[in-house]
C-alpha cells in the first residue's frame, strides 16, 4: 500500500463524489421547476406549522444528499484502490501527493460537518413542527361563532404561527416549542415566561408586537379599530400561573379556554368577519399566481 495508491484512489473518489454532488443539485433545481403550483394552487392555504413542515423536507433532502455522497465516495474510493491508480500520480513529487491527501481529508471533513449541522438542524425542526402541528390541530375544534383559524399568517413584523378570526373577535396564537423535563411548568409574569426547573426565561413581546401590527393592517381593510388578543401556546408544559391580562398562555390540551377569554368590544359584525377572512385568504394561499 504506498502513498500513490491512497492518494490516487481518495482523489478520483472525491472528485467524483463533488460530481455527483453537482448533479444531485442540479436534479432537484429541475424536479422543482418541474413540478409546479397543481391544477388547485389558488386552493390550497398554508397547513399548521407548514414554514416548518417545508424545513424539515428542505433538510431531509439534504441529508439524503449528504448520505448518499459519503456512500458514491466510498465505493469510488474502493474501487478506484483495487484498481492501483498508483501509475496515475506516479510521477508526482512527494509534497503534491500530501497536499492532494490533506484538500480530500478538509473537503470530507467539511462534509462530516454539514452532514451533522443537518441532522441537529432537522431533529430540531422537528420537535418544532410536531409542536405547531399539536397546536394547530387543537385550534380546528374551535370552530362556533363562524370560527375560523389561519395558519403561518405574514406580516409587517413577521409570521404569527395561527390565527382565529370569527364573531368574537380575533387571537393571534404564537407557539413556543421547548422540550419539556421532569418538572414541566411554565408562568407568566408581565411580559416574562419563566420555564421550570432553572426559570429559564425568555420574552413573549414579539407575540404582541405581531399581534398589534397585523391588528393595524387589517384596521385599513375594514375602516375601524381592531384588536388582537395575542395568546401564547406552550405544548408539552403545565400552565403553573400567568399575572398578566395581556397575554393568556395555553398548552396543546386546554385550548379551549380561548373561548372564555373574550370581551365584547372586541366583538365582530359579520360583514367584518367576512372581510377579514377574505384577506387572510389571500394572504395564506400557498401557492401565489404567477
Amino acid at each position: 500500500m504506498t502513498l500513490e495508491v491512497i492518494s490516487g484512489a481518495m482523489t478520483i473518489a472525491m472528485f467524483s463524489t463533488l460530481l455527483f454532488l453537482l448533479v444531485a443539485a442540479a436534479w432537484q433545481a429541475l424536479n422543482r421547476t418541474l413540478s409546479g403550483d397543481g391544477r388547485f394552487a389558488g386552493s390550497i392555504m398554508f397547513e399548521a406549522a407548514q414554514r416548518f413542515r417545508d424545513q424539515c423536507d428542505k433538510l431531509t433532502r439534504q441529508q439524503s444528499v449528504y448520505l448518499a455522497s459519503g456512500l458514491v465516495f466510498l465505493v469510488i474510493f474502493l474501487t478506484a484502490f483495487l484498481l492501483s491508480p498508483d501509475l496515475l500520480f506516479s510521477g508526482l513529487p512527494y509534497w503534491q501527493l500530501v497536499a492532494m491527501l490533506v484538500v480530500v481529508f478538509l473537503s470530507a471533513s467539511y462534509g462530516l460537518y454539514r452532514l451533522a449541522v443537518v441532522v441537529v438542524q432537522k431533529k430540531r425542526i422537528e420537535f418544532v413542527r410536531d409542536a405547531n402541528i399539536a397546536t394547530g390541530h387543537g385550534l380546528q375544534r374551535l370552530t362556533s361563532n363562524q370560527n375560523r383559524v389561519f395558519h403561518d399568517v405574514p406580516c409587517a413584523t413577521g409570521v404569527i404561527d395561527n390565527v382565529i378570526v370569527g364573531l368574537h373577535g380575533i387571537y393571534s396564537i404564537c407557539v413556543v416549542a421547548r422540550k419539556p423535563g421532569k418538572d414541566n411548568r411554565v408562568r407568566l409574569n408581565g411580559e416574562k415566561l419563566s420555564f421550570a426547573p432553572g426559570n429559564d426565561v425568555m420574552s413573549v413581546a414579539d407575540c404582541g408586537k405581531r399581534a398589534e401590527q397585523l391588528a393595524r393592517e387589517l384596521r385599513k381593510h375594514v375602516g375601524h379599530n381592531i384588536r388582537i388578543r395575542p395568546v401564547i401556546a406552550v405544548p408539552g408544559w403545565e400552565i403553573d400561573a400567568q399575572t398578566s391580562s395581556d397575554y393568556l398562555v395555553v398548552n396543546e390540551r386546554n385550548l379551549s379556554m380561548l373561548r372564555g377569554w373574550k370581551d365584547q368590544k372586541d366583538y365582530l359584525m359579520n360583514e367584518d368577519v367576512e372581510q377579514i377572512q377574505k384577506l387572510l385568504t389571500e394572504r395564506c394561499t400557498r401557492y401565489k399566481a404567477r
